[in-house]
C-alpha cells in the first residue's frame, strides 16, 4: 500500500477573517536563516513576495500542497525559494461552507478573498507585493481580482499566473459532474499523467460545488473579455496538452491573449499534463516556470534606492 507523503513542516493551516466570514487556508512561509548566517532575500520571515494560490471548482486549498507526491507541492517549493504562499479555501468551501452554503458569485468571491488576504497581511510580511496563481475556476476569481485590484501601495499586485482556464467551454463540458468518475476525462485526462496514489489522495480534496458557482458559467465568455481588458499587470496563461474543458482551436487560442492590453499576456502549453496540472508529473516544471514568471514580475516592480555607503 502506498501512503500519502507526510505534511511538509513548512505548511500550516489557519483561519482568516474576511470581513466577518471565516476563510480557512494553508500557508507556507520562507524558512528563517540559521542564526549567524548571512540573510538572503526571502529568509528570516521576509518573503520576496506573496503568492495567493486559488484552487478550482470542487477542490480545496490542499490542491497546491502535494497530496500524493512531494514533487507536486507548490507551497513547500515556493517557500524554499523565498516566497510566502497563501492558499485559501474559496468561499463556500472549508471554514466558510456553513456561513456560505450556496457559495458566492465571482465578484463576491474575489472581494472575500481580498479581505482574507488583507487580514493575513496585517500581521505578516508580504515582500514586494502579491502574485496571483490560480487554477481553472479559481482563474476566474484571479481575473476578477486583477481587473479590480485596489490601488494600495502597501499591497500591490505584481502579476497573474493561471492554469486550466480559457474563454469558451467545449460543447457539453459543464454538464459533467465534478467527481472522480463522471468528470474524469475532463478533469484528469490520461491516468499515466499522475503519480501513483493521486486518485486516492484526491478524494480528500473533492468538495461539493456550491450552487452559485454554476450560475455564471454561460456568460463566462463575455466576462472574460471584459475582465481581461481591465488588467494592467503581466499575465501568464498555461493550458495542458491534454486539456479538454475548453475550446482550443487556433482562433480561440489567439483570442485568449488578444483580450488583454497589448503585450501583457502570453500563452504557454504544459506538455504531458492534464487539466489538474498541479497534481500531475508535470506539476514541478509548471510550478518552477510560474515562480520564474513571478521573478520576472518582480523585476518590473520599483525598488527603494540603496543608501550610499
Amino acid at each position: 500500500m502506498r501512503h500519502a507523503p507526510a505534511p511538509s513542516p513548512l505548511v500550516r493551516s489557519l483561519v482568516l477573517d474576511a470581513d466577518g466570514i471565516p476563510v480557512s487556508a494553508l500557508v507556507a512561509e520562507p524558512p528563517a536563516a540559521p542564526a549567524g548566517s548571512a540573510t538572503a532575500a526571502g529568509s528570516a520571515g521576509e518573503p520576496k513576495a506573496l503568492l495567493l494560490a486559488i484552487h478550482g471548482r470542487g477542490m480545496r486549498a490542499a490542491y497546491f500542497a502535494g497530496p500524493a507526491h512531494p514533487d507536486t507541492d507548490l507551497l513547500t517549493l515556493a517557500a524554499r525559494l523565498g516566497y510566502t504562499v497563501l492558499a485559501p479555501d474559496r468561499p463556500g468551501h472549508g471554514a466558510s461552507a456553513r456561513r456560505l452554503p450556496h457559495g458566492q458569485l465571482i465578484a463576491d468571491q474575489a472581494a472575500t478573498l481580498h479581505a482574507a488576504l488583507t487580514d493575513y497581511a496585517r500581521a505578516h510580511p508580504v515582500g514586494a507585493g502579491v502574485q496571483l496563481l490560480a487554477h481553472s475556476f479559481g482563474g476566474k476569481i484571479a481575473l476578477q481580482l486583477a481587473a479590480h485590484w485596489p490601488d494600495d501601495p502597501a499591497l500591490p499586485l505584481l502579476g497573474v499566473d493561471i492554469s486550466g482556464l480559457a474563454q469558451h467551454y467545449a460543447p457539453g463540458a459543464w454538464d459533467r459532474p465534478d467527481d472522480l468518475a463522471g468528470g474524469g476525462r475532463l478533469n484528469w485526462g490520461p491516468l499515466h499523467l499522475y503519480p501513483p496514489g493521486t486518485f486516492h489522495a484526491a478524494r480528500t480534496l473533492l468538495t461539493p460545488v456550491p450552487a452559485l458557482e454554476s450560475r455564471e458559467l454561460a456568460t463566462w465568455h463575455t466576462r472574460y473579455t471584459t475582465l481581461a481588458a481591465r488588467v494592467r499587470v503581466p499575465v501568464r496563461l498555461t493550458l495542458a496538452d491534454h486539456e479538454t474543458w475548453w475550446r482550443l482551436d487556433p482562433p480561440a487560442r489567439t483570442a485568449l491573449t488578444r483580450a488583454f492590453p497589448e503585450g501583457l499576456a502570453r500563452l504557454t502549453t504544459a506538455h504531458g499534463a492534464g487539466h489538474n496540472l498541479s497534481l500531475g508529473h508535470a506539476a514541478r516544471p509548471y510550478h518552477l516556470r510560474a515562480l520564474a514568471f513571478t521573478d520576472d514580475c518582480l523585476t518590473r516592480t520599483p525598488r527603494p534606492a540603496l543608501a550610499a555607503a
